[in-house]
């Protein structure tokens, strides 16, 4: 019988985007604006990353963490309804689900620790 690891770390999403220029066009008081209306609260973290300078691939990366796969998809659920989602303000490149260092819970679990 195989065991199933059950992983304690929080889920993080790594959301690559692209500005558009219609994100672009808009004055930077009504990017913020915009952003902190959209940026999901509650239990989950946001950090934003500028990359532009650096890749040709995207803009930006936008990491949400939460503490499990439904407070992701709530947090998802509640951006898909602003104007970071609706408005063509953004293509999006890529979403990667990760697990920080969860090669740990599964060695653990491997070792019959968990």
């Amino acid at each position: 019988m195989t065991q199933t690891t059950v992983y304690s770390h929080p889920l993080t999403l790594f959301i690559l985007v692209r500005a558009l220029p219609a994100w672009l066009a808009l004055s930077r008081a009504e990017r913020q604006d915009i952003a902190a209306s959209a940026l999901p609260r509650d239990d989950t973290q946001v950090r934003l990353f500028d990359c532009e300078a650096f890749s040709a691939m995207c803009s930006d990366i936008w990491m949400l963490s939460a503490p499990g796969v439904g407070a992701l998809n709530t947090a998802m659920e509640r951006l898909r309804d602003t104007p970071l989602f609706a408005q063509p303000y953004f293509d999006f490149v890529a979403i990667l689900p990760v697990i920080e260092n969860g090669w740990r819970d599964f060695e653990a679990a491997e070792a019959g620790q968990a």
